[in-house]
């Protein structure tokens, strides 16, 4: 890898590269529309991920996983990043984060139990919890996208009433609106848990991209939340998405639920996503400190963009993640936003809908990307105001 690409990865790959790629980013449109939708990055792999990969290929090592080697790496990372001291025997590998969710939900509750969310959310969180059979319950984000401790407490007191017990499942950071929930807010929510019984099950796998002047909270370390169960993956930050592997993680007081779910465990993650994540969070992290330095940059330049070419739209500075929340209310688009910046600009956000009704009228722009390509999608986009 040249010093360009372990300085500046998203300034590195251009149009024509990244359109050869097979993904879905790629693939799902024509080549006259510029894709910013889903959470792919346009980035060169970190070289020991290569080399890791690589060399199982020139061994035919692509057996069945085997051991703990996920969680130690995953361990030494955490360590290394959060302060956080992760028993490895408190891990255990599954195919990727929905699958682990699903699986613990259905490990530490009865089928009566209801799931609390915090919309607008990743929207196949509801999708994933409703196919289970359970009851949803709403707990929206305040306008700023941050927790809200008047909407938990609601949800929270009528599952109470209800004596069934009750999960919120978090995403920590919080996908969509960026927002990098602090100590504080992750204590309250903590409080309010242990008060009315409630399990924590926390979506951590966008938790290394924090930009600078933010800090990761794991829930894990945070006080009363010792029985919370997190699932995470290197796959967003690393961009793993096709070696699919993901990682559960608890502390003594989930040992039991571990074990049970890791007993009654029929799909394990990829043996080569094993691999190609352990090598990101042995050896990754001189890339991933690059990559979020050029996130960082373009973060502020998407904020400019959205100012020239969409005045007016209401643009959420990510405080983590590679992923912008923007309102386009102000707009007065006739219809849904990203819909009409597709069919008529040329460009491809996912639908605020998709993160559930209370993301309606906004989009979600993927930022990871060249500055060349951002500053193309956003002049699209305006062409579609300048149109009218």
């Amino acid at each position: 890898m040249t010093s360009m690409q372990i300085f500046h990865p998203l300034q590195t790959l251009s149009l024509t590269q990244l359109q050869r790629r097979q993904s879905a980013k790629w693939q799902r449109y024509g080549k006259d529309i510029l894709p910013l939708w889903v959470a792919e990055m346009d980035v060169p792999l970190a070289q020991p991920i290569i080399d890791a990969v690589q060399n199982a290929m020139e061994m035919g090592d692509t057996g069945y996983g085997n051991g703990d080697a996920y969680g130690e790496a995953f361990a030494e990372f955490a360590l290394a990043r959060w302060n956080w001291t992760v028993d490895p025997v408190d891990t255990f590998a599954v195919i990727d984060v929905l699958t682990g969710i699903t699986e613990v939900i259905a490990q530490i509750s009865g089928e009566d139990v209801p799931v609390v969310i915090t919309p607008p959310v990743y929207g196949p969180f509801e999708k994933y919890v409703t196919r289970m059979g359970r009851k949803l319950l709403h707990a929206v984000l305040t306008p700023e996208g941050r927790l809200n401790p008047e909407t938990l407490e609601t949800a929270f007191a009528a599952i109470k009433k209800a004596r069934t017990g009750g999960i919120v499942l978090i995403s920590n950071p919080h996908n969509p609106t960026g927002v990098s929930h602090t100590r504080a807010e992750l204590e309250m929510l903590s409080a309010l848990a242990t008060t009315y019984g409630i399990r924590i099950i926390s979506d951590e796998i966008h938790a290394p991209l924090q930009m600078p002047g933010h800090e990761f909270t794991p829930i894990l370390t945070v006080t009363g939340a010792e029985s919370a169960i997190v699932v995470t993956s290197a796959s967003k930050s690393f961009n793993l998405a096709g070696l699919k592997a993901a990682l559960v993680v608890g502390g003594p007081p989930s040992r039991a639920d571990l074990n049970a779910l890791r007993e009654g465990h029929v799909h394990g993650a990829s043996h080569l996503g094993v691999i190609s994540h352990a090598a990101a969070y042995h050896s990754g992290g001189p890339w991933i400190d690059a990559v979020i330095a050029d996130l960082n940059t373009n973060r502020h330049l998407l904020g400019d963009l959205v100012a020239k070419h969409l005045p007016g739209a209401h643009y959420f500075l990510p405080e983590s993640t590679y992923l912008a929340w923007v309102d386009c209310r102000p707009l007065q688009l006739a219809g849904d936003p990203a819909q009409i910046f597709e069919e008529q600009g040329k460009v491809a956000f996912s639908p605020g809908s998709f993160f559930g009704d209370e993301g309606a009228g906004h989009v979600r722009i993927n930022f990871a990307t060249s500055p060349t390509i951002l500053t193309e999608a956003l002049r699209r986009a305006g062409s579609v105001l300048l149109a009218r």
